[in-house]
């Protein structure tokens, strides 16, 4: 008998399109696999839900708040229904970014120096010289991003205004010059790494991850060999010093620029990252061999509690 597997969508962060949209690709490549699969939108009755449904398996497609920082994967343990990606400690480390350097440098992988400062200081005064990046502290998908470019005079008045939905405390990081990488890791190995261009030329937005033709993947990046497998070597260690499972991605920083410092730098690492056929953990799977639907099978019998 097939098992069934509840694979949690939607839900209430600013992500929500872009988990309902992995959700469903991953749903719909399950019933392809031969699962018996059932798409739950996840709102304030998840408990109740999924005592009622009593699956096998979860496969966690949530993106952002509550589905990415530990919250749902607490609520799976104490339903005892076994689920995908990383466990409670791992989603919570990763969600919060200061915390997560914290630990990727003591496990020896270079991360941006910077600094947690409250929004409204941020905005009466450049908490660091220009260039440099503000983002919150617990958001994905680059919600809340922004980049202060060099000789601007003031700092974004966005961070004092009613339209800031991020909390009140954001991250401060000098801005790393250089190409956008990210390599995902799969249980124990790291896969391809891909070099991610904006087609417009400017910088890896949300427009840019997810608007149709916003950005141009190069898959394998072209990188000196000893680079590419250092790149693979820093995903892996970052995967592995936050206690991830399943499947994760970083994303890195190469400053390659004339005269640069040739720094290769984690920013983060997503512990729940897109799942379209499109999205780039699945891309570098196939770059590997594997289809769409194996990559979610595997993520489905790699499920488990206490992870």
């Amino acid at each position: 008998m097939s098992k069934h597997v509840a694979v949690l969508l939607g839900g209430t962060s600013a992500e929500r399109e872009v988990s309902l949209n992995s959700g469903r690709a991953c749903a719909e490549a399950l019933e392809g696999e031969g699962y018996r699969v059932t798409q739950v939108d996840v709102g304030p009755d998840i408990a109740s839900v999924l005592t009622a449904l009593r699956p096998d398996v979860a496969f966690n497609a949530l993106h952002g708040p509550d589905g990415e920082d530990g919250t749902i994967q607490g609520l799976l343990e104490i339903l005892k229904i076994p689920y995908s990606h990383s466990g409670v400690l791992a989603s919570a480390l990763a969600m919060n970014k200061e915390q997560a350097k914290t630990v990727m440098r003591a496990a020896g992988v270079d991360v941006p120096e910077g600094r947690i400062v409250n929004r409204l200081e941020a905005a009466r005064t450049h908490p660091l010289p220009p260039p440099y990046v503000v983002k919150p502290n617990a958001e994905g998908s680059s919600m809340g991003v922004i980049i202060v470019r060099d000789g601007r005079s003031h700092p974004p008045q966005i961070l004092a205004s009613d339209e800031w939905t991020f909390g009140e405390q954001v991250l401060v990081e000098p801005y790393i010059a250089g190409r956008e990488l990210t390599c995902g890791v799969m249980g124990d190995r790291a896969l391809g790494v891909i070099e991610v261009k904006a087609a417009n030329g400017d910088w890896y937005d949300y427009d840019a991850k997810y608007a149709p033709g916003g950005s141009v993947h190069v898959l394998p990046a072209e990188l000196k060999p000893n680079v590419y497998q250092r790149v693979q070597e820093l995903s892996l260690t970052a995967h592995q010093a936050l206690g991830c499972r399943g499947v994760s991605r970083a994303d890195l920083r190469f400053d390659d620029t004339p005269g640069g410092t040739g720094r290769l730098v984690v920013l983060e690492v997503n512990t729940q990252p897109g799942m379209t056929q499109t999205s780039l953990v699945p891309e570098m799977a196939a770059h590997a061999g594997l289809s769409f639907g194996g990559l979610v099978r595997w993520i489905v019998e790699d499920a488990s509690l206490n992870r």
